[in-house]
């Protein structure tokens, strides 16, 4: 080998050493991923072991579906990060399943297992803003960063300790997270005997929800959750179709305006994402009148006072 070409092939291997090196630091960085999602499921008094057990079954379910993963590998980047968290009161919230890297059918699976063999986790009251500043905190240093970050909150009754929700949900939204939501809403008494709290679809939308694209979907009970939580995940991860049903306010904002429309009829044509912050779910009746976002404390306070007074 000549000199020339001895020195050209040693500055061509320098060169490759140096990209090669210079390459190391990035491997580093944090992956980007489509979505960064925080699962966050509520396991209070209010639900009861079958309850607990068809909403985990409902995600393992969901997590593992070809939809979901279907709509997962059709993202720009092709793969997401979840997380997923059991939330009660301030007393009782826990990582269930740590963040793990979904792109496939296999990887889908690794999280479903996980999520599957997991013990069962109980509280006591409903802590909606626990949950949301809980799980803030877990997108930091979590080894992914995605074009989106959202808390998607499912529970079946209202916040009612640990501070108003809207100042926890204000919080997250001006860090760039959106926050959805999925109410389950049933007549079914809860382990103390009450009745759940009317219109808890309407308190998720007014009162927990907030972000960029921010919506609900509504679980008619606990044995349709998994559906829902399927239509949630592929509407989340991927947007929406225009043969989606969306319901949304009229111009007007009155409550009799609410009606039921396409995504097509609302969007027009080209479908999603046009416009922010649609809302799925059944149709609503005209007379039904959103509680405020302070019922749940002062339903408390209320028994509080009852049980005072009674001994």
């Amino acid at each position: 080998m000549s000199g020339s070409r001895r020195s050209l092939l040693m500055a061509v291997t320098c060169a490759g050493a140096l990209a090669l090196c210079a390459w190391v630091p990035a491997m580093g960085e944090d992956l980007p991923v489509d979505l960064e999602l925080v699962l966050a499921v509520d396991v209070s008094g209010s639900v009861d072991t079958e309850e607990g057990e068809l909403q985990r079954n409902g995600y393992v379910s969901a997590l593992s579906h070809p939809r979901v993963i279907e709509t997962i590998r059709s993202g720009f980047r092709g793969r997401i990060a979840v997380t997923y968290i059991e939330w009660s009161d301030s007393s009782s919230r826990s990582v269930i399943v740590p963040w793990m890297l979904v792109s496939d059918a296999e990887s889908a699976g690794r999280v479903a297992s996980a999520l599957a063999s997991a013990s069962y986790t109980k509280g006591l009251y409903t802590s909606i803003t626990g949950a949301i500043e809980y799980a803030v905190p877990l997108f930091e240093s979590n080894g992914f960063d995605g074009r989106r970050k959202v808390i998607d909150i499912s529970g079946d009754g209202p916040n009612n300790v640990g501070g108003l929700v809207t100042g926890a949900r204000d919080a997250a939204v001006a860090l760039g997270i959106t926050i959805n939501g999925l109410p389950i809403v049933n007549d079914r008494l809860n382990p103390r005997g009450r009745m759940p709290m009317p219109n808890l679809d309407l308190y998720y939308e007014n009162c927990v929800i907030g972000g960029p694209w921010s919506f609900i979907v509504v679980a008619e009970d606990f044995q349709s959750f998994a559906d829902a939580v399927r239509r949630k995940l592929i509407i989340e991860i991927g947007g929406m179709d225009r043969g989606t049903v969306v319901r949304r306010h009229a111009e007007t904002k009155k409550q009799e305006d609410l009606r039921e429309v396409t995504v097509a009829a609302l969007f027009g044509t080209a479908g999603w994402p046009h416009r922010p912050s649609p809302s799925l779910r059944r149709p609503i009746a005209a007379e039904r009148v959103a509680p405020p976002c302070d019922e749940g404390e002062r339903l408390r306070q209320l028994r509080w006072q009852r049980n005072f007074e009674e001994n």
